[in-house]
Order: C-alpha cells, then structure tokens, then sequence
C-alpha cells in the first residue's frame, strides 16, 4: 500500500523535475527568406519538377536552420510561401502539395518517412529539426480529399490550404495550422471550415500559431491569447509594406505590444513586391527586427526571450482621452485618405501643443514638442472610425500622429518613408470603444523605437525620451471585432487597390 508520505514524495519529486527542466528564458531565431519562385506559376509541373524548385528553397532554409541551432536557438520560424512561392492556381499549386496528418499521430517522419504515403517535404523538415535539435516552423500546402457527401467539397474533390507545421527537435510533428483568413487571390486554397485554434507546449512556455492575414481578425489570433493565454505567438507571413500604419515591423511589434505576448515574425524577402520585415518581439519592446528594401540578401535574427513574459497592467483605453475637453477645430479640419479610409485630419502648425481632432464616437488627443518647426515638413493628427473594406473587410478606430508626404495637405496619409522632423516628445490618447488598440511608434527610413515609448494604465502612449530619430507615425491602431461585416473582402477590392498590392 503507498503511503500518503510516499505519495508526499513523488508530487515533490515530479515537481522539482517539471522545474529543473523548464527555462525561464529561450533564445528564438526567424529568417527572412529570399525565396526561389518557379518560372511559371500558373502551369502545372510534374511532382519530380515541383519537388527540385522547393529542394532548392530547403537548401537555403537548412542554412538558416544550421546556424540558428550552432548559434543556440530553441526555435526558428521561417515565412509563408517560403518553400513554393505564390501566384499559383489550384491545378498549379497540386504538385507541391502533401497530405499533412493530424500531429496526434505521433509521427517522426525523419524515422519512418513512408507512414503517410509520399511526404519528402516533412520529411526533410523533420529531419532538419532532429539533426539540428531545434524546434522548426515552416509553411507549406496540405492537401485533403473530400467527394460528394460533404456539400462544401470543391468541385476538384480535394481541399488545399495554407499550412503551417512545427517539428520539435526529435523531428516529431507536433503543430499543423490551416489557415483561416485568406488573403485576396489565394484562390488556390480553402479556409478550414471552422478557425482552428493551434497551440503546443515546451520546456520554453506556451506556444500558438497563425499566419499572415490572420493577424487583423479575431480568430483565431486574438483568442489564442485571451483564451488559450499563450507565451509565444509563431508567425509566418507574406507581408508587403502598407505605409504608414500597416508596414510589418511597425505593426506586428504593436500587436505584440498591444496583445501583452512574444511574437515571432518571419517574412519573405522579396523587394520588388515590397515584402521585407521580420522580427522578435517581446511585450515591452522589439528585441531584433530587419527592414531591408535595398538587397536581396534574406537575414537571420536571433534574440533571448522570457519564455513566460510578464503581462502588462490592464488599460483603460478610453480613460485619459475622455477626461480631456475637446476643443473645436473648426474649419481648421480637413479630410484625406489613409489606404481608402476617409479620416479626419488637423494640421500640427505650432512647435508645441495640445489638440483634439474628433470623428464619430472616436476623439484623438495629442499633447506634443517638435525641436523645431521646419518648413519644409508638415505632421498632422487624425482620426478614423469607421469600416475598412479594402482588401479585407474590419473596423477600426485609428488616431494617428503623421507625416504627410510633401507640404501639401491633400499628401497627409500618402505612403512615406523619410523625414526629418524630431520630436522632444509626444503623448496621443483616445476614446476608444475597444480594448483592442495596437500602439506604433515608427522613425525615419522604417525604424522602431525600442524602449522610446511606454503605454500608460490611463491609455495614453507616450515618449520616455525624445526619440532616436525622425517620426514618421505615432499611432493607436484601434480593432473592433464585433463590428466587422461578414462580407467577401475581395467584394471591396478598387482596381487602384489592386494595383497598389500583388498578394500576400
């Protein structure tokens, strides 16, 4: 018979070991991957050709893997599209797919390759992982077939999606990801039929994954945060730089920031279309990040983590902004446009002051000091609150410090990369109706401000010092997910959009 002291023992005993064997800390690693695309995407190739294009991808993807591992990673994210590239159709896409199983399986396909019939991508992955002992994040095509029992079946009776996976570092499956919000012309992929909401567990903390576009929605991003109270979030992703609010480093740090997690960004390097920007980010601060527009070189990022960060103080988004008497500006407000959204704008004409521009239920307060007023550069404050329904239907509320473009008032929300106004400091406030609010700060040439900046209890976001280098946004990027239309976003989509991005 087991005593209730054995029993005393063995508790203690499992406990000391869980604890021995868990890390405070982790040292992350992502790679921004300057991906080899096929020649022609929208011609079917054989599965030999299509394997030989993603093999060539893998080489470079195994550097990356090899170094992080020598250099002490626990993990490393690679992106999205990163082993095939995209622009494909679904005829196109079929050979490189594989059927990804359910990680409940328990399969090392490094060990037993042939278990789940022709998988030579796994395969490899799984492999880079045990040989390497990290942890490796990788997006790829899983391929599902369905008939004529399930009404939703495509007519082609398979289901294709956008897949991430994870292997830990014995090479085992232990993560796969369908993604849900598919971006405009991904057309070659389903969305599951339900988000799926994907996490694991490691002797580093708590883990969930998700992929590019998914990050503006609720779900699954934000429930595996609020629900799941996840440590680390993994992030493959296509991203193409939307100045000023939406540029990748400049939002997926806020995300971080905002959502109280680790977040890890790996991008496609791929200038030409504007995708660059990848990084570690911690709660309180980016701890790497790299925006490279001139080279065509990918990068390697590697950074120490809390494995459980501590969780900021909850704020009240609206508190201070409320208490703050809005002044009319009177004719003084003009309106322009901020990626297809109509905002309301007030022209910062003084080196210092205090102003409140308003639109609907959302008031903006920026209290500020310029180092100097210079004629040759012109900053406004603005407010959106409305629904976004280009390239994605969501709603949002913005209030946002910025640069216009030229001295002309009608560039203020043009894309802009450069400036050199400095600011002795700043602090912008709002009247949310969201406790989903991302804060931004980005400098000159598309830099973060790493420990600049701070948001208070109160909601307002403010400068600790004057910052590193120019402004070009210091903005509350405001979700309200309740308000979403439940329409196609693709419906919205203006030719000029379409013009303006090529996928993501």
């Amino acid at each position: 018979m087991i005593t209730s002291q054995l029993l005393a023992y063995v508790a203690i005993s499992v406990l000391c070991v869980c604890k021995a064997s868990s890390l405070d800390t982790f040292i992350a690693a992502v790679y921004e991957h300057a991906v080899v695309l096929p020649n022609a995407t929208l011609t079917p190739v054989s599965q030999e050709e299509a394997l030989l294009l993603m093999n060539r991808n893998l080489d470079l993807l195994e550097g990356a893997i090899t170094s992080a591992a020598k250099q002490g990673a626990h993990i490393i994210v690679t992106p999205e599209d990163g082993i095939y590239g995209w622009n494909f159709s679904r005829d196109s896409l079929y050979p490189y797919l594989e059927d990804i199983p359910d990680p409940q399986v328990n399969w090392i396909p490094c060990n037993n390759p042939n278990r789940f019939g022709h998988t030579p991508v796994q395969d490899r992955l799984s492999c880079l992982a045990k040989d390497n002992s990290i942890y490796v994040v990788a997006n790829i095509g899983d391929k599902k077939p369905c008939n004529a029992s399930d009404p939703q079946c495509p007519p082609d009776g398979r289901y294709q999606y956008n897949t991430d996976v994870v292997f830990d570092s014995e090479g085992k499956l232990v993560a796969r990801y369908h993604k849900q919000n598919l971006f405009l012309g991904e057309d070659q992929f389903n969305a599951p039929k339900e988000p799926e909401v994907v996490t694991f567990n490691t002797t580093f903390g708590s883990f969930g994954i998700f992929t590019c576009f998914d990050i503006l929605f609720h779900d699954p991003a934000v429930t595996l945060v609020t629900d799941f109270h996840v440590d680390t979030i993994l992030f493959p992703t296509a991203w193409m730089n939307v100045l000023p609010h939406l540029s990748a480093i400049e939002f997926h740090s806020a995300w971080a920031m905002g959502m109280g997690v680790n977040f890890l960004a790996s991008n496609i390097h791929y200038p030409s279309n504007r995708m660059t920007g990848s990084g570690i980010y911690a709660p309180d601060s980016p701890r790497a990040f790299h925006y490279d527009m001139k080279t065509e070189e990918g990068k390697l990022l590697l950074s120490q983590l809390d494995s459980h960060p501590h969780r900021p103080a909850v704020v009240n988004w609206t508190s201070y902004a409320s208490s703050v008497e809005a002044l009319s500006m009177g004719n003084q407000e003009f309106k322009n446009t901020v990626f297809f959204d109509e905002f309301t704008f007030f022209e910062l004409t003084e080196v210092t002051g205090n102003y409140t521009v308003c639109q609907k239920d959302l008031c903006c307060h920026l209290s500020y000091k310029m180092s100097e007023k210079r004629a040759d550069e012109v900053y406004a404050l603005g407010a959106f609150d409305g629904l976004h329904t280009v390239e994605g239907s969501y709603y949002l509320q913005v209030c946002t410090l910025l640069k216009c473009k030229t001295t002309d008032l009608h560039t203020c929300g043009d894309s802009v990369e450069t400036a050199s106004t400095r600011f002795d400091m700043f602090s912008l406030s709002g009247t949310f109706g969201t406790q989903h609010v991302f804060p931004e700060v980005l400098l000159s040439e598309i830099q973060l401000a790493p420990g600049e900046f701070q948001v208070s209890s109160d909601g307002r976001l403010f400068s600790l010092t004057p910052p590193s280098g120019p402004v070009l946004t210091v903005t509350l990027y405001g979700r309200l997910y309740e308000k979403d239309r439940a329409s196609n976003a693709s419906s919205h989509l203006t030719a000029q959009a379409l013009g303006d991005r090529l996928g993501d």
